[in-house]
């Protein structure tokens, strides 16, 4: 009995002693793997090189971007980039960036999220957009690829609609003054 109370008593001390302490698990290599891939398309894009773009990205990728357009496989995203990304695009100020490591599924297909902050030249003016992206990621012939990738905006709260609602003030504005004006003018013709 005293041996038995010893070993219980031992055994709620351990617990005690080491509840405080984590135990972390080893990271799965593919993290630094993915990070890699993450580093090397995000200067891809920066330097404007499609064609090193394009060597991480599946062939059948698919790509929603912040105005709600879809480009699918390499061909869709080469016209979108030649279309849009090459006047717009003015850079990162904050990179792609994840909010916590890739969920690995099965060792060979990835989620990723998180947030980036990049610069666009739209309608004639600078924008810093804020952002929210989802990736998926496969890696296929032991290479990892982006095999989608959505991009949002809050469309409820950012400079493009800001600015859209000052031109409608502004709007608004000169046409009050403009209908005041021929207001005048209508009631002075009248008087005559």
């Amino acid at each position: 009995m005293k041996l038995r109370l010893l070993f219980l008593s031992a055994c709620s001390w351990l617990a005690v002693a080491t509840a405080g302490l984590t135990v972390r698990a080893a990271e799965d290599p593919a993290h630094n793997e993915l990070r890699t891939l993450r580093s090397e398309v995000v200067e891809a894009i920066t330097k404007g090189d499609f064609d090193n773009v394009i060597r991480h990205v599946h062939t059948n990728v698919v790509v929603t971007w912040q105005n709600g357009e879809v480009c699918r496989g390499h061909q869709g995203l080469r016209e979108f980039f030649d279309r849009m990304g090459k006047n717009s695009f003015k850079g990162y100020k904050t990179a792609p960036t994840p909010d916590e490591l890739t969920i690995l599924s099965g060792g060979d297909h990835g989620i990723s999220f998180g947030y980036t902050v990049a610069n666009y030249n739209l309608l004639g003016k600078d924008f810093e957009l804020k952002s929210r992206w989802t990736a998926t990621l496969i890696k296929e012939n032991g290479k990892w690829l982006l095999s989608s990738y959505h991009i949002s905006m809050n469309v409820l709260d950012n400079p493009l609609l800001n600015a859209a609602k000052g031109s409608l003030a502004w709007a608004a504005g000169l046409a009050a003054a403009g209908g005041v004006v021929v207001g005048l003018l209508l009631g002075r013709a009248k008087k005559r």
